[in-house]
């Protein structure tokens, strides 16, 4: 399953981002974390402690290489320079199972504090003034266009911050989104942006309600938002302690070595269960999944691809092909 996580700049996307990551891992499913912010802090939020975060090599600049090894074979692809964030998996193209054995994750994931990540990179001094940060964004649209994720499996975004995922096709790309809101009248206007959004595309979006204080912040929340509020969590001594690179205090009852989100208050430890449950509700549409890249694809070629490659790019959409698993069969 896939989850984005989303909100307003300093609403604690990351964070949440990174406490859910290390709930899933906890357990023992299998889990990729994904850096797709801007501000490239996921590393850090998942760093226990007193230890230095672990920076994977970026997606961003490799974005090229990923195309051509993801292009596989894939007749409909008539070179690398024509293939864009867009190009849908075909007949022949080179599809990924998570965290497996393959050059793009042997080169691309690290371990930071017991998940393993990918990050789509910072810009350089040559992206400076000339371009934006969806053109790196691109490798996390096509990685997730090429992955086959079974049940029980789990990759979670961090997103940039606002209502700018919607400027690629990538928020077509996720199960279920997490909308992180603080009980503030700012902290909700992103969500009112975003569910207009996705309802048009009929993407599932819950909203998270974060560093709530008191039943007045829940109010709000529950006034601003209605059914749409899944759960909160309240402020925490655990995540300030985090933040700061110190030893997190420990909560009621005896820490389990095993669990580094034991010792997490035991409200805010129920509501990351109660994410899970809510992602693990829903099975996966892939033709959902597949129609929405279609879709973005033919608008991107009609809006500019076309024009800069000097090819229809709708003829690279492979009719015969079957998303899913399925895919993953060899040819008869």
């Amino acid at each position: 399953m896939r989850i984005a996580f989303v909100g307003k700049g300093g609403s604690g996307k990351t964070t949440m981002s990174a406490l859910f990551s290390r709930h899933l891992a906890s357990t023992g499913a299998p889990v990729l974390a994904i850096d797709g912010d801007i501000n490239q802090h996921l590393a850090e939020a998942l760093a226990p402690a007193e230890s230095a975060p672990v920076t994977p090599p970026p997606l961003g600049p490799r974005l090229h290489d990923i195309k051509t090894y993801l292009r596989g074979t894939n007749p409909r692809i008539t070179s690398t320079e024509s293939m864009i964030k867009t190009t849908p998996p075909g007949r022949g193209s080179r599809l990924l199972r998570l965290l497996g054995d393959d050059e793009l994750h042997a080169r691309h994931v690290v371990r930071a504090g017991g998940v393993p990540l990918m990050a789509t990179g910072q810009f350089d001094d040559s992206d400076l003034g000339v371009a934006c940060y969806h053109s790196k964004l691109g490798a996390v649209e096509l990685y997730l266009g090429h992955l086959v994720d079974g049940p029980g499996e789990y990759v979670v975004v961090d997103m940039t911050a606002g209502a700018d995922a919607f400027a690629s096709g990538l928020f077509t790309r996720f199960d279920l989104t997490f909308l992180v809101a603080e009980p503030t009248r700012k902290g909700v206007s992103v969500y009112r942006q975003y569910r207009d959004h996705a309802r048009e595309f009929g993407i599932r979006v819950a909203v998270v309600g974060n560093k709530v204080t008191c039943e007045d912040d829940l109010l709000f929340l529950k006034n601003q938002v209605g059914d749409d509020l899944l759960t909160h969590l309240v402020h925490s001594d655990w995540v300030r302690a985090a933040e700061q690179g110190r030893a997190a205090p420990a909560g009621p009852g005896a820490a389990d070595a095993s669990d580094p989100l034991s010792t997490l208050e035991p409200h805010n430890r129920h509501a990351l269960t109660v994410l899970r449950e809510a992602v693990d509700s829903h099975p996966r549409d892939w033709d959902r999944l597949h129609r929405h890249a279609v879709e973005f694809h033919l608008r991107n070629a009609r809006a500019w691809a076309d024009a800069r490659t000097g090819e229809d790019l709708a003829s690279q959409i492979d009719p015969d092909f079957a998303p899913g698993p399925a895919a993953l069969l060899p040819c008869p």
